[in-house]
């Protein structure tokens, strides 16, 4: 019901706003006496006034309106649930879970006609079957709804219907009341075509500005429950301790420094695979290769970029592993006779299928790049007497050498953020090694691994993930800024 009543308030919006864009048109002209000449602005304009103004603060409360509704309601909800109902290896917060459940339960049943609004309103658990009820309409409850969930929510539900209405009323006021101040200041002296700029220029600015709000929020977000880590578990453990134990029992050893190794080991072999082949391949594809070879290399090349990590990941368990296995393998079961790899699941493993989910992000951006340098550098270099390859070693590299070097930072952060082929490739083991053939993980890993299942945002074991995140947001800060250094410290400036 709140999502019906919601939609049929944003088709409010849009019908106020087309009917303001031609009343505000309408009026311009007549103030004009009907000769558009006299208006400041062309009528169009007017009308785009009248709409953005209609449309631009309702919408506006209707997004914040959305955002905050649900927080503030599970706030005052989440008062109502007593501490006699969350019971040993629970948390407030996964019952908190089945009260929503049993709201949204409640809201399907009573669009389903199971229940009427006010049996739904006024139902009991002790005189009601609650869990049957609601499967009959298709929520499967995991057991028997205690009466204080459901009166937490009941509360849910009229608290929600209730602040879905007063927003429809505020957010259709709003749209109502800005079609009416524009079109009540509509005339032929209104410059209109200055506001609309401004208005345009403003949202522009917003949109522009979203990106870096994003990054501060999640950097926040980040930083905040990375304190309350280290609150609970001691820094020095984390950044210089020497192995990953978790236990949620207590006495874990939570050092990133395994993980690290895994992470940077896997991603170095990704990009020794990656880099060469991808720059050679974009070499090629950019000054040797024929119009007709590119035009269907390029695109067969670029199809890599497009197939899910879930595959990359089967394809290293199943393919890439086994193979590996079968040349350093055990015994005689290995090519080589030698008793160097236990399992799929490798370094290496990862690192190869890696490399070859790398190879288009490389290539791609590497070939774009040497195609922009300017013909009149390679006819100079052909002029003084250097062959091709000469005019490519120390014309064309060298004056594409940023984009490459971005191109191979765009690798190597996605190496260092990759999950799934690594969860499938290399296995989950944190430690330290240098051979290549054993099983280890990664940060990215871990951070999945410790935020997997029923959690409770409260012990280390938990919060260890956002610490691993924010040095992982660290880490590829610090890649971005060598890449600049380098990129300024041997660019050439071509004029």
């Amino acid at each position: 019901m709140a999502l019906g009543l919601t939609g049929y308030v944003v088709l409010a919006i849009i019908l106020l706003t087309v009917a303001a864009f031609f009343m505000a048109r309408s009026r311009a002209k007549s103030t004009a006496g009907g000769d558009i000449r006299l208006l400041h602005s062309l009528p169009n304009y007017y009308g785009y006034n009248a709409a953005m103004f209609a449309a631009v603060p309702a919408f506006g409360v209707l997004v914040i309106w959305l955002l905050a509704q649900p927080m503030i309601i599970e706030n005052s909800v989440f008062k109502l649930i007593p501490d006699q109902i969350v019971g040993e290896g629970s948390s407030r917060g996964l019952v908190m879970s089945d009260v929503r459940r049993v709201a949204e339960g409640l809201d399907i049943a009573v669009a389903q006609g199971a229940l009427t609004l006010a049996e739904a309103e006024n139902l009991r658990a002790d005189t009601s079957d609650i869990r049957s009820i609601l499967g009959s309409v298709g929520v499967a409850l995991g057991s028997n709804v205690e009466p204080d969930v459901l009166h937490a929510a009941q509360q849910y539900r009229f608290k929600s219907e209730t602040g879905t209405f007063w927003m429809s009323i505020t957010v259709v006021t709003l749209a109502v009341l800005g079609a009416a101040l524009a079109i009540f200041v509509t005339n032929a002296d209104f410059r209109a075509r200055n506001t609309v700029e401004r208005g345009a220029l403003a949202l522009l600015i917003l949109a522009a500005s979203l990106a870096i709000l994003t990054t501060v929020g999640i950097v926040l977000s980040m930083l905040f429950e990375s304190i309350n880590f280290f609150r609970l578990h001691p820094w020095t453990d984390f950044f210089f301790g020497g192995s990953w134990a978790p236990n949620f029992r207590g006495d874990s050893d939570l050092s990133i420094l395994p993980l690290l190794w895994g992470t940077l080991y896997i991603s170095v072999i990704a990009l020794l695979v990656a880099v060469p082949i991808g720059l050679f391949a974009a070499i090629y594809l950019s000054e040797y290769a024929g119009p007709k070879t590119r035009s269907a290399a390029k695109p067969l090349l670029e199809i890599l970029a497009g197939i899910p990590t879930i595959v990359y990941g089967l394809f290293a368990l199943l393919t890439v592993g086994p193979a590996l296995v079968s040349i350093f393998g055990r015994g005689e079961a290995g090519l080589l006779g030698v008793d160097w790899m236990s399992g799929a699941t490798a370094v290496l493993t990862a690192g190869l299928v890696m490399g070859i989910m790398l190879i288009p992000f490389v290539s791609s951006l590497s070939d774009d790049i040497i195609n922009a340098v300017p013909q009149s550098m390679r006819d100079g270099s052909f002029g003084l007497g250097a062959t091709h390859s000469e005019t490519i070693r120390q014309v064309v590299l060298p004056a594409a050498l940023p984009g490459i070097v971005g191109a191979v930072l765009l690798a190597a952060s996605r190496a260092i953020g990759e999950t799934m082929i690594v969860v499938l490739g290399a296995g989950a083991i944190a430690k330290f090694s240098l051979n290549p053939l054993e099983a280890m993980t990664t940060i990215t890993t871990r951070i999945v691994s410790q935020l997997t299942g029923d959690t409770d945002f409260a012990s280390p074991e938990t919060l260890v993930a956002f610490a691993l995140g924010l040095t992982l947001f660290v880490l590829t800060l610090g890649l971005n800024v060598l890449a600049l250094y380098i990129v300024r410290k041997y660019r050439e400036q071509y004029e």
